[in-house]
């Protein structure tokens, strides 16, 4: 397991859907957001295109559950949740930039 994937543990929701989220940092893992080209069947996307995402969150983003959110919605949601745990990693260290 990654250290970004291992992360997750213990932090708050970064998608953060409204209504949704459980804001319970105990049920946060990596959700990978699916861009193409970058996965397929059986294949994750990289980790740094996770964001750290509760469980309520997740099941929504995922298409597990559903409240009536469209298609393009849920994926605004975990793109801007995989920009916030880009964030978050730059600033513990496990992101970087090089100049």
């Amino acid at each position: 397991m990654s250290k970004i994937r291992q992360s997750a543990k213990g932090q708050p929701c970064m998608v953060r859907i409204a209504g949704i989220c459980n804001h319970n940092p105990e049920t946060t893992v990596l959700a990978h957001y699916r861009l193409p080209e970058t996965c397929g069947t059986g294949i994750k996307p990289p980790d740094y295109l996770g964001a750290w995402c509760c469980s309520s969150c997740h099941d929504v983003v995922d298409g597990r559950v559903d409240v009536g959110l469209s298609q393009e919605e849920r994926d605004l949601a975990l793109a801007e949740g995989v920009m916030r745990t880009l964030v978050q990693l730059h600033e513990i260290g496990l992101m970087r930039m090089e100049k």
